[in-house]
């Protein structure tokens, strides 16, 4: 009979690799599987149009987790690079007429560069100062969003023509061996394609050198430098991936939603991606993509039901005493509190306790 520390050597082994376990090449079978069945057994383009916007903010999670659960740097500026990230692609996708690979490169370029020029202004600050300085990052965003006109067509806003197509493959009209999907079906295997592969690069770079040295900062920044790790230099460079990925997030919603306007990048947008990821789990990928599901399909969700729930107003005159934009803010910050008090380490923490739970129970006896 094996001994147990033996077993958990093993398994601490087989943790350090990606999908090292049986359980772990499982459970990335399974995903694989409803990767590729879901869109067509759900066909519902509601439905469908929920877990692509669910999809698109687990990208910007993931990248803002990377800044803010494994770097330490608290950041309410996201939505400015989301934002960003959108308007280079009505330009470059949509007036230019460059293909989808292209255009996705351009928007994670400029938003990395952006990240690169913003970053350094950062490096002595940190917490709640870190946050205020950010948080100004969103309304320079709406007063250049809604001043550079000819870029982003001012109040109005400007409609995103970018194309979604990888060579042959049309994802907005994807037909596959005669079969024909809808754009909804297209656009879900195309965004959560894009989820698996952002989540698989955060995931292995925070498993390299660069990533133990974030979270070495994150931890202790003065030690860091003490042990020889460049502080200064890894911030930068994890705003500078945390806003490329960001602009990626808004690149595929402004292709998706094929028109967006200033309205859309406010602090609100900010503030849901911190639902996110307080939600889902600081520190980890895989809770970026579990409070993505849970929080980032809530607005569609209560816009979807409000004439049903109890108190809001889904129309001037009505009798409710709260609109769809307040209960949304009001449940982000319900949810916020709620989880940091009772749940710090998220949906990732508590799904982390059952794993281990039922690693250790042979040995409990």
């Amino acid at each position: 009979m094996p001994k147990p520390h033996r077993n958990l050597v093993r398994d601490y082994a087989q943790d350090l690799r990606l999908f090292g376990s049986p359980m772990s090449k499982f459970g990335l079978a399974l995903m694989i599987a409803v990767f590729l069945v879901l869109p067509t057994v759900v066909q519902d383009d509601f439905w469908l149009s929920v877990l692509i916007y669910a999809g698109i903010t687990a990208v910007g999670a993931i990248g803002l987790n990377l800044l803010t659960g494994y770097c330490g740097q608290i950041s309410l500026g996201h939505a400015f690079f989301i934002g960003a990230g959108a308007y280079v692609t009505a330009k470059v996708g949509g007036d230019f007429g460059l293909p989808f690979p292209l255009w996705l490169l351009a928007a994670a370029g400029i938003g990395a560069l952006l990240g690169g020029l913003i970053g350094p202004f950062t490096l002595r600050l940190r917490g709640h100062y870190l946050a205020i300085v950010t948080l100004g990052l969103v309304f320079v965003g709406e007063h250049l969003w809604r001043n550079l006109k000819d870029f982003t067509g001012g109040n109005s806003g400007t409609s995103v023509n970018a194309g979604a197509a990888i060579g042959p493959v049309n994802f907005s009209d994807l037909s596959i061996f005669g079969e024909s999907y809808s754009r909804n079906q297209g656009w879900f295997w195309l965004v959560w394609a894009l989820v698996g592969l952002v989540a698989l690069l955060v995931k292995n770079l925070a498993r390299t050198r660069p990533g133990r040295a974030l979270q070495a900062v994150r931890d202790r920044d003065q030690a860091a430098e003490v042990i020889g790790v460049r502080a200064g230099r890894y911030k930068i460079g994890a705003f500078m991936i945390s806003s490329g990925i960001a602009s990626v997030a808004g690149a595929l919603f402004g292709s998706y939603q094929q028109f967006v306007s200033p309205d859309e990048w406010n602090l609100l947008l900010s503030i849901q991606y911190i639902a996110v990821i307080i939600v889902g789990g600081l520190g980890t990928v895989f809770g970026s993509v579990l409070g993505a599901l849970f929080v980032g399909a809530l607005p569609a969700l209560i816009d979807r039901y409000s004439d049903v729930i109890p108190g809001v107003q889904t129309s001037v005159g009505d009798s409710g005493f709260i609109s769809v934009f307040a209960l949304n803010q009001a449940i982000f910050g319900l949810l916020i509190v709620l989880f940091l008090v009772l749940e710090p380490r998220g949906l990732a923490g508590i799904w982390l306790r059952v794993k281990t739970y039922f690693k250790a129970w042979p040995f409990s006896y």
